[in-house]
């Protein structure tokens, strides 16, 4: 908290007025905010092609670089909450949950409107967010793009084996 106010000026009674569960609501705004952003990212991605397992293919690839170009310090911030906070934070895990489920249905959105049934957009959905997460938590740990290059390709193949 103390290096928050030491960097926004803010005073500290403004912090904890606009957040009284102090860490835990600040890390909780922080999380929906992150989610939101990464939903919005991924439903203006895949509208930019028409092919959908192209357009994930893609997706995951710049995720690839992304965390790559960061020097593998970037990507997953939902992963690292909700992997520290799942057993510690009821409210955070709720807000984990939350945030997950948006990224969930912004890939179902685009598997429905390319017309998947509900129940199979729902179950490629998971699929997808799983896939590109663990990606991301690999890419990080072995220093390298690949894995996640490996989930693009693979969810590509996955998408078109279920289009036939």
């Amino acid at each position: 908290m103390k290096e928050i106010v030491k960097e926004s000026g803010a005073p500290k009674g403004a912090i904890y007025y606009y957040f009284p569960d102090g860490k835990e609501g600040i890390t909780a705004e922080a999380v929906l905010f992150t989610g939101r952003g990464v939903a919005e990212r991924i439903r203006i991605h895949l509208a930019e092609k028409s092919d959908l397992a192209e357009a994930v293919q893609s997706f995951v690839e710049m995720i690839a670089h992304f965390v790559e170009s960061s020097g593998f310090r970037s990507g997953g911030p939902l992963t690292i909450v909700a992997s520290e906070t799942a057993t510690t934070s009821e409210k955070l895990n709720l807000i984990c949950r939350e945030a997950y489920t948006m990224v969930r249905e912004a890939f179902q959105a685009k598997l429905l409107e390319s017309g998947f049934s509900e129940e199979r957009s729902a179950s490629l959905a998971w699929m997808m967010t799983s896939a590109t997460e663990g990606g991301i938590i690999l890419s990080r740990t072995y220093h390298s793009g690949d894995p996640l290059r490996a989930v693009a390709k693979e969810l590509a193949s996955l998408i078109r084996s279920c289009e036939r």
